[in-house]
Parts: structure tokens; C-alpha cells; sequence
């Protein structure tokens, strides 16, 4: 009897496996220092599950997100890295299963009374322009159903921008960030999980899709395990802040004062520097020492 939520073998070919990850695991194991690749299999799910699902919400589910419950009832992958003997957990792609593809609800965010709902936090103020399209609204105007947690880092929905009853071609893909801002993915759940493959799960990638970025640290994991595919233009543009760069010139320079040489006037004639005389020269002090009237210096 095969097993459940267990990791299969390194090595192990399996067509179903090979297809819902398309390959990408054969890659990571190939990669330096990854370690624990393990896919949660789970069975698919059944066509009641979906049309309770669509009945119970009143939204369609589009084509491509039923097909793939059908072919698996969510999805988790994870991956660690082994540095120094300790074995960090690193990558991690998932999809929440129907019965976790739930409704960012209109509630109040605290138990208290008068609290404030996600319905409150609208601004109307940007809106949608040539490059991006209108974003979700938290309240009626739109259906937003949770795809990914996120590890905590946001959440990816799955979007209907018409509200109810929900339509399956009015849906888009949405990064959610944790100061509930709205940051557009894809138009379909088919190329958001191209990118979810292709960014192998890297923390906080979704963030690569915002104005600002993902940060340093998630820079650096991105710098050692590049995501295949992957227009790197942020991180070229970026490139001084994101590699830590040491310059072995200023880092190793030495401490010693370099002596700055003292300016020099011209250069006289030698023969004609010791018996110059002058208003200010030397001789000028010279003279006033010698005997009065005779005009010859005085040997002593």
C-alpha cells in the first residue's frame, strides 16, 4: 500500500509526480548542498468536492484550477539546504487543499465592538492603469479566496473581480502582502503555478512582483539558487546591494600615514643660492653681524 504525506525515495520515478512538479525535483536534489526534497502526496479530489465547494460560495471554478484538484487535493513541496552540519528549512511551494481554499472574510478583525473590517481598510485612490489592472476590493465588489499562506509573508488569492455570483473567467491571481496591499501575479492559476515551480519555492519571492522587492536576505538565497527562468532585471539593476562585494583595497588597507610632501618654492642654481642676497636673504643678517668700516667678515 503506498504511502501517504511520506517523501518518496530519491531516485523515484513516478509519472504523476514528475508531471505536478515538472521535474523540478530532479533539480533541486542535483543543486549544492539540498537536502530533504519531500512532496506531501495527496489523493486527487472528488467532482463532488468541487461542486459542493462552487454551490457553498457561489463562484465557478475555473477549468485549470479544477483540473488540477483533480488531479491532486492541494499541494506541498519543501526543501532544506545543509550548512555547517545543520540542516536549515528553505524552500517550500504549496496549495491549499478545497477544503483550505477559503474566503477572506468581511469580519471584524478583533472580537471587540465597532472593530474595524478589511471592508474599512479600502482606498479607491489607485486605481487601475495601463500596466496594471484594478485591483481586489475587500468588500462585496470582489471574491477573494486564500491559495497560500505564504509562511506568514502574505497570501496569494485566488481573486473574482465581479463579485457574486462569481464567474470562472472574471478570476486572477493576487499577492496580498502583510501590509494588505495588493500586488497582481497572473491572469490564470495555470502561470501562477509556473511561477510557483519556477521560483522553487524561495522565501518570500512573491515579494519580487512588488515595487520594493524582496529583501536582503531573501536576495542572498536568491543569488545562491536562482529561480529558472526568471527575468532577473531587479536583482541586475541591484546588483551592489543584494551581493555582499568586498573591495580588497579598502578592506585590507593600511593604516600607516602616507606623508604628503611639503611644497616646494622654485628650485635656485646652486652656485648662485648660497651668495644671493636680498632685502629678506640671508646675507642681509649676515651683515648687520659684521664689523662696522671695513666691510670683510670677521674670522674668529
Amino acid at each position: 500500500m503506498e504511502e501517504k504525506a511520506s517523501p518518496p525515495p530519491q531516485g523515484c520515478s513516478k509519472p504523476h509526480l514528475e508531471k505536478l512538479t515538472l521535474g523540478i525535483t530532479r533539480i533541486l536534489e542535483s543543486s549544492p548542498g539540498v537536502t530533504e526534497v519531500t512532496i506531501i502526496e495527496k489523493p486527487p479530489a472528488e467532482r463532488h468536492m468541487i461542486s459542493s465547494w462552487e454551490q457553498k460560495n457561489n463562484c465557478v471554478m475555473p477549468e485549470d484550477v479544477k483540473n488540477f484538484y483533480l488531479m491532486t487535493n492541494g499541494f506541498h513541496m519543501t526543501w532544506s539546504v545543509k550548512l555547517d552540519e545543520h540542516i536549515i528549512p528553505l524552500g517550500s511551494m504549496a496549495i491549499n487543499s478545497i477544503s483550505k481554499l477559503t474566503q477572506l472574510t468581511q469580519s471584524s478583525m478583533y472580537s471587540l465592538p465597532n472593530a474595524p473590517t478589511l471592508a474599512d481598510l479600502e482606498d479607491d485612490t489607485h486605481e487601475a492603469s495601463d500596466d496594471q489592472p484594478e485591483k481586489p476590493h475587500f468588500d462585496s465588489r470582489s471574491v477573494i479566496f486564500e491559495l497560500d499562506s505564504c509562511n506568514g509573508n502574505g497570501k496569494v488569492c485566488l481573486v473574482y473581480k465581479s463579485g457574486k455570483p462569481a464567474l470562472a473567467e472574471d478570476t486572477e491571481i493576487w499577492f496580498l502582502d502583510r501590509a494588505l496591499y495588493w500586488h497582481f501575479l497572473t491572469d490564470t492559476f495555470t502561470a501562477y503555478y509556473r511561477l510557483l515551480i519556477t521560483h522553487l519555492g524561495l522565501p518570500q519571492w512573491q515579494y519580487a512582483f512588488t515595487s520594493y522587492g524582496i529583501s536582503p536576505q531573501a536576495k542572498q538565497w536568491f543569488s545562491m539558487y536562482k529561480p529558472i527562468n526568471y527575468n532577473t532585471n531587479l536583482l541586475t539593476e541591484e546588483t551592489d546591494s543584494f551581493v555582499n562585494k568586498l573591495d580588497p583595497s579598502k578592506v585590507f588597507k593600511s593604516k600607516n600615514k602616507i606623508i604628503i610632501p611639503k611644497k616646494k618654492g622654485p628650485v635656485q642654481p646652486s652656485g648662485t643660492q648660497k651668495g644671493s642676497s636680498g632685502p629678506s636673504g640671508p646675507s642681509t643678517s649676515s651683515n648687520s653681524k659684521s664689523s662696522s668700516g671695513s666691510g670683510n667678515p670677521v674670522r674668529k
